[in-house]
């Protein structure tokens, strides 16, 4: 049966929809940066990262909300993301990237060279193709 009304139009045009999802306080139109979360059976609201995707029972925040963010008496409340400084990277992680650079540029001897195996430091090491090793399971 053909329609009388013709080709359906959207009710709200689509320059005024923004692809920026935004925070779930009523009248807040800032930018969400992080997703609430509630886990009723141990009364415990969970504040992580800006989900991936939109869930119906989890609620973005913005950086305001996020912040002020309280629970109800007896509930706990887990931050999993520290909105008040930006992530940065750590000595650790500084030196884990330095140390892989390294090995990368470091010129790799053939199989020939090396007594016709793989070179191998580590005992758990099976194999290496450039600065990537494959490791033997734990359990074997």
């Amino acid at each position: 049966m053909e329609s009388r009304r013709g080709p359906l139009k959207s009710a709200v045009p689509s320059n005024v929809v923004s692809p920026v999802r935004r925070c779930s306080r009523t009248a807040c139109g800032r930018p969400a940066v992080a997703t609430l979360t509630y886990v009723y059976a141990d009364s415990t609201a969970v504040l992580g990262p800006l989900a991936t995707y939109a869930e119906p029972h989890c609620y973005d925040l913005c950086a305001e909300h996020s912040e002020r963010l309280t629970a109800p008496r007896g509930w706990e409340v887990v931050r999993l993301l520290d909105s008040s400084a930006p992530a940065r990277p750590s000595g650790d992680d500084l030196e884990a990237l330095a140390n892989a650079v390294r090995e990368a540029a470091r010129p790799q001897r053939r199989a020939a060279d090396a007594g016709g195996g793989p070179r191998t430091a580590d005992p758990m090491e099976v194999a290496r193709r450039g600065h990537l090793r494959v490791l033997r399971s734990p359990d074997n």
